[in-house]
């Protein structure tokens, strides 16, 4: 699933497609929203939160997810799209881009004053102005016993970090995933380095080489240990042994 970063970035290339243009063709290939058309009017602006998009048309604002196979892509007029024309969720058009939202896990379209709905259970956004690090390191506290590699992920807690960033974040900060998140000695430096590397990384599309991700049954960059791979939630879970320390009871 793209991370907070990946989504980010979305926004800004339909921000720049798509903002302050008036709407030519509004094709939304979803049953329950298909007869909604929004031509004629014009997008007043494009955030992210979290892992969402928020286009905002009017009175309405069409919030769409990503989830593991979406994509928007931006093209010029009459040109061919890169993914099958049955993959699109939603077409939006204007008189020189049109946007195309692909395989997206959630298209609908809310009053704009019902966003909230959508978004308005997910924590602090780490990409966001309204940023606040403060409540993101309480909520992680708050998580009690669950450990702190789902809680860095639960969207709850804190907007944006996905599979990746939680694998990174908890080796370098030494700490083992499978430790409660309220037993962590220093959540604040946690929760400071994944919005430092989440910025760092907002505006490049290729991230370093991982430390640990992805590289079960790989040497430890750092002290040669063999990296391990576990199953945490619906993801695999990648970390050192040595510098990252289980908990001893």
């Amino acid at each position: 699933m793209p991370e907070g970063d990946t989504v980010w970035r979305t926004a800004n290339s339909l921000r720049d497609a798509l903002e302050g243009e008036v709407l030519t063709r509004c094709d939304v290939r979803v049953p329950r929203y298909a007869t909604v058309d929004l031509s004629g009017e014009v997008v007043d602006e494009v955030v992210s939160r979290g892992k969402h998009l928020l286009i905002r048309v009017g009175d309405h604002s069409i919030h769409t997810h990503l989830k593991m196979e979406g994509a928007w892509h931006i093209y010029a007029p009459d040109s061919r799209w890169r993914r099958p024309a049955h993959q699109a969720r939603i077409v939006l058009a204007t008189e020189d881009r049109v946007a195309v939202g692909f395989s997206l896990g959630i298209t609908e379209i809310l009053r704009r004053d019902d966003e909230e709905s959508a978004v308005g259970h997910l924590g602090p956004d780490l990409l966001g102005p309204d940023w606040d690090a403060g409540t993101a390191i309480e909520n992680l506290r708050a998580a009690g016993e669950q450990p702190i590699g789902l809680a860095l992920t639960d969207q709850r807690n804190l907007a944006g970090l996905g599979n990746v960033y939680r694998n990174e974040v908890c080796f370098l900060r030494g700490v083992h995933p499978y430790t409660p998140a309220a037993e962590v000695t220093d959540l604040p430096a946690m929760v400071t380095l994944a919005h430092r590397m989440i910025h760092a990384d907002k505006n490049n599309s290729i991230r370093h080489r991982p430390w640990v991700y992805g590289r079960a049954g790989q040497r430890c960059r750092r002290c040669g240990t063999v990296i391990e791979g576990h199953d945490l939630g619906r993801q695999e879970i990648f970390f050192c042994t040595y510098c990252q320390p289980p908990r001893v009871d």
